[in-house]
């Protein structure tokens, strides 16, 4: 019998089997029980013949693969944020200046971030709870302000889940449903022909929605059957942890790129899409001296990794000891970054054909127009050929529009600019970019269902992914920390999913896309900036750069580069804080607004929130930042009362570290069980997993 440093039991049985190798099936318990006297141990323990105290370690699920754990790290750092965000801030400041400028800031802060939560993560192996409750009991907090973080974006991103969903099925239609604008008798619907068929069928069928946040209205029954569907997927994929995930990553990480790709090579042979790849790329370096696309780059940057989350900890945390993470830093980021620039090729390869396209028969409606007017009204000369539209370029009809169309006076006919940069700023925003722009430009495609539910699958298995990291983000943080819960995972991960599914509701109201819109600004953006800068000063001052370089050391069996100390202690700790007071000073000095939709205007508007809302938004970055102090509080009462381990004991020892070892490499026993004094004296204890002894280091034998 072994026991604790704090006098647990644990129970420490060896089973000979026919004389051959000797199993060591461990348990531990919490039950505070005396150390037996000499000469009254139990009858049926094995004389080994030594007293140890051991400390005792859960045993951990473990990837598969490292083809399963790569693919499950790179689908939670890719997700929907690269396919519409990286290339609407790309347009919006300054095309290739804005890449460059976000090249530099993964370098500097993204790239030792991530480095450090994936190290984190597998050195001390357990859910970001477990991990800053390691450095210091203090620092709790920092993983359950995670947790709270990732809830709240998987109650919303679920539903951005269950639009692709609706999108997806509305899919297999011909002609596609957004494709024309209805009819009401013999006339077109007015909103849609104030609009667009995409706009109308986004705005009017898939949400139905009120033309303000103040505007609550039923519940869309559509949406809300998709969002059931999302969680269902979400849970049937998560029931067994890693190992259940880990499979579904093949398909929901791979099928992305094999979509982005066949989008690509499409893309290219548009016509149009030089022009929209040059407008994209074409670099304007003054923005570099506006402060604001300084911090939508670090956020950008920050949201594209994942960091803060608690997911990327979590599954590093399943990761053998040897795994060498720092490579895995610099391959998931680059990999993230190619993605990124991969998808606004793509991206503005087909807008670019749509503005084409459009410009084009704008450049029709107006020729045809004056060449008619032109039979019935003497015209000065023409500095263009009317008569030929098909000859007329882009570039022609601008010219002659700045130089003399502007002034043509057309009595029922207003002469507009056909302008393709124009086309091209129109809808690259979040939604706007994948469920109006892109699906307009699909309809212009020949087979255009097919290729609409390619892009919208694309969606889903890229939200999924996304997804099923951020749920690990929230389940094996809590699963680590109790007892209960990891003993009852799967009702734990079922309840979590009927939960987020109940409160998710809200967003399947008519104005649900508002609540949307609140929570994905500002739930995350500012709670999330603190906790990595309470990540960063916890490894790098509380337990200590050159402490925390030393176990990295040890672990890769390799040493670390130096120059991650200075960029933990200084450079990402004032570029974090930075990001923080940007961000913060942009809230106080705008009041908050969100995009609306007026039916009555069939147009898109900024409206300011509410107070009610302003009220609701300021009490979920409260929330999400809350138990931060509260951990500290809470460890600091207890500690003064004398019911938790003081800082020197609790926080600073080496990180652990666990391996399965086979059970054909231990040594022969012949039926001795004493033969296995020498591995315990190696400070290793030992259990049964899965057909293995599972080893790990202890500080205390």
């Amino acid at each position: 019998m072994f026991y604790n440093k704090d006098k647990s039991a644990v129970a420490l049985c060896v089973i000979c089997l026919n004389g051959q190798t000797c199993l060591f099936l461990s348990q531990m318990t919490s039950e505070k029980l005396p150390l037996p006297a000499d000469g009254q141990r139990d009858e049926a323990e094995p004389g080994l013949g030594i007293e140890q105290e051991v400390t005792m370690e859960t045993v951990r699920d473990r990837w598969d693969s490292k083809v399963e754990y790569f693919l499950a790290q790179l689908g939670f750092s890719v997700g929907l944020g690269n396919v519409w965000r990286f290339p609407y801030l790309c347009h919006q400041n300054g095309g290739g200046a804005f890449i460059l400028l976000y090249v530099l800031l993964m370098g500097l802060v993204g790239v030792p971030l991530f480095f450090l939560e994936l190290a984190a993560g597998q050195s001390i192996r357990q859910g970001s709870i477990g991990v800053w409750r390691h450095i210091s009991p203090k620092l709790v907090g920092i993983g359950y302000s995670s947790c709270v973080v990732c809830f709240f974006v998987a109650l919303y991103y679920n539903v951005i889940i269950g639009w692709s969903i609706f999108y997806l099925g509305s899919s297999f239609q011909y002609p596609l449903p957004w494709e024309t604008c209805p009819t009401e008798g013999n006339r077109t619907v007015k909103e849609c022909a104030a609009s667009s068929p995409t706009a109308y069928f986004w705005y009017r069928k898939a949400l139905d929605i009120t033309d303000s946040i103040d505007e609550t209205g039923e519940f869309n029954p559509i949406i809300t059957g998709c969002l059931l569907a999302a969680w269902l997927i979400v849970c049937l994929a998560m029931y067994k942890g890693i190992k259940s995930t880990g499979k579904v990553m093949y398909f929901s990480s791979v099928f992305p790129y094999v979509v982005l790709l066949c989008f690509l090579i499409r893309g290219v042979t548009l016509d149009g899409a030089s022009e929209g790849i040059k407008f994209m790329f074409y670099p304007r370096l003054e923005i570099w001296a506006d402060v604001q696309v300084w911090r939508q780059a670090a956020t950008q940057v920050f949201f594209a990794l994942g960091l803060g989350f608690g997911s990327v900890i979590a599954y590093s945390s399943y990761n053998p000891r040897n795994n060498n993470c720092h490579r895995d830093a610099f391959t998931v980021s680059g990999v993230n970054f190619m993605t990124s620039v991969l998808a606004t090729l793509v991206v503005f390869a087909v807008l670019g054909f749509r503005a084409k396209t459009i410009a084009t028969e704008c450049v029709k409606r107006n020729m045809k127009a004056v060449f008619e007017a032109m039979s019935s009204t003497p015209f000065p000369d023409l500095l263009i050929n009317a008569s030929d539209v098909e000859s007329i370029t882009l570039n022609e009809y601008e010219h002659w529009y700045r130089t003399q169309g502007q002034q043509l006076n057309i009595s029922g006919y207003n002469i507009t600019a056909c302008s393709l940069e124009d086309e091209l700023k129109q809808g690259v925003e979040g939604t706007g970019l994948a469920f109006i722009a892109f699906t307009e430009a699909m309809t212009l495609f020949p087979g255009s269902p097919f290729w609409s539910a390619l892009f919208f699958l694309m969606l889903l298995n890229l939200g999924l992914s996304t997804m099923f990291g951020t749920m690990a983000g929230i389940l094996t943080p809590l699963t680590d920390t109790f007892k209960t819960l990891r003993n009852h995972k799967f009702l734990f991960t079922a309840c979590s999913c009927v939960v987020g599914f109940l409160i998710g509701l809200m967003f399947t109201q008519r104005c649900g896309n508002y609540f949307v819109t609140m929570f994905d600004d500002y739930s995350a953006t500012l709670p999330l900036i603190i906790v990595v800068i309470f990540q960063t000063i916890s490894v790098a001052w509380v337990y200590g750069a050159d402490r925390f370089l030393e176990d990295l050391k040890r672990m890769l069996d390799r040493p670390v580069p130096v120059v991650y100390k200075y960029m933990w202690k200084y450079v990402c700790p004032v570029a974090m804080l930075g990001l923080l007071g940007a961000s913060l000073l942009k809230m106080f000095l705008e009041r908050p607004t969100y995009i609306a939709w007026n039916r009555e205007k069939a147009s898109k508007e900024d409206l300011p929130y509410p107070d009610w809302a302003l009220a609701v938004l300021s009490t979920l970055i409260i929330v999400a930042f809350l138990p931060v102090p509260v951990g500290f509080i809470h460890s600091c009462l207890l500690e003064r009362l004398g019911q938790s381990p003081a800082d020197a004991e609790a926080g600073y020892m080496p990180c652990a570290t666990t391996d399965l070892t086979p059970l054909h490499t231990l040594p022969p026993s012949g039926g001795d069980p004493s033969s296995f004094s020498t591995l315990l004296e190696e400070n290793q204890d030992t259990r049964l997993q899965n057909g293995h002894i599972e080893h790990f280091e202890t500080s205390v034998l």
